[in-house]
């Protein structure tokens, strides 16, 4: 509800708005639309597929300026007998006034650490990220003391991830924008800001594929700077069918402390399907907290192919053992 910020409050939204478009990829819930590597870049390779994945994202519909983001990922081992893989993440991201495209390139090594009857591995990922940051607000008429500017700004990132998987575990540690640093061209009296973001999260995977399987997680993430701490709890349910598997999620998501905005709930269910190799899931967004700039919710959809796939046998978590039909 917009009529309901000061004039302040709508320079610090403008603020953030570029600050949190230099954060590179937004973190919202597509990790769990089997596209974890979206978060971590450990988990390139980390199976025995390669995966492509694409995502389109839009928020507040009906709205002008609203929101939107669409990625395009892909990644693999270099070959089936290597430890080592690669992974590459396309992205457009439009926030109002302010828009970034980019390219991130991720190398990752992976070491088993079982004698080949359990899954239990290491991983380490570096992804380097190059970013077209665009501001144009020529358009912007909703204060005469906002600078009618248009620039573009190239700037580089790199993210650094750990990654462990024993039989249905799987966990990651993560830290995100390592170069990076909030510039402000709106209000040069406002601090800079580091934008590194460390990332905590895992799950673990059970059940009887016969009949249902579940995996229970959750994802922490720490802003360096402001101290928001960001929590998701999360369940999904697995259903298998002959050549298809159907499933099912809902995430909670906490945003808590340092936020200019306060504090912000998030409900998230979500549905997907995989029948043989290719995989569709949607996911809808609703908000709830202190302040609430549209009553409407997010939309995504994440279209999945697997391919370069080879069996492991090995008991695992549904990031690591895709199914082959």
């Amino acid at each position: 509800m917009f009529n309901l910020l000061k004039k302040e409050t709508i320079f610090l939204y403008l603020f953030c708005c570029i600050a949190y478009a230099q954060e590179t990829l937004p973190i919202y819930q597509d990790y769990l639309s089997d596209n974890v590597y979206l978060l971590h870049p450990a988990a390139a390779g980390v199976g025995n597929c390669g995966k492509i994945r694409l995502t389109a994202r839009t928020q507040w519909l009906g709205t002008d300026n609203a929101p939107e983001l669409q990625t395009l990922s892909f990644h693999s081992r270099f070959n089936e007998y290597s430890n080592a893989a690669y992974g590459i993440i396309l992205f457009n991201d439009k926030n109002g006034f302010h828009s970034q495209k980019a390219i991130q390139g991720t190398y990752a090594y992976h070491i088993k650490l079982s004698n080949g009857s359990t899954f239990k591995q290491l991983s380490f990922g570096l992804s380097l990220s190059i970013v077209l940051n665009d501001v144009d607000q020529r358009t912007f008429s909703g204060d005469p003391q906002v600078q009618q500017i248009i620039e573009s700004d190239l700037y580089t990132n790199a993210d650094f991830s750990v990654g462990y998987h024993h039989k249905g575990l799987s966990s990651y540690l993560t830290v995100k924008n390592i170069f990076l640093s909030a510039q402000n061209n709106l209000r040069p009296e406002f601090e800079t800001l580091d934008l590194r973001n460390y990332i905590i999260g895992a799950g673990y995977f059970f059940g009887n594929k016969e009949k249902l399987q579940f995996e229970p997680s959750f994802m922490f993430q720490l802003k360096e700077r402001t101290f928001e701490k960001v929590l998701d709890l999360n369940m999904k349910v697995y259903k298998n069918f002959k050549k298809s598997q159907i499933w099912l999620a809902a995430s909670y998501r906490s945003s808590f402390g340092g936020s200019a905005f306060g504090d912000a709930q998030y409900i998230s269910p979500i549905a997907g399907i995989n029948f043989n190799r290719f995989m569709f899931s949607y996911t809808y967004t609703k908000q709830s907290g202190e302040i609430l700039f549209s009553d409407t919710g997010f939309h995504q959809i994440t279209l999945g192919l697997d391919l370069l796939c080879k069996r492991s046998g090995l008991e695992a978590c549904p990031n690591i053992s895709g199914r082959l039909f």
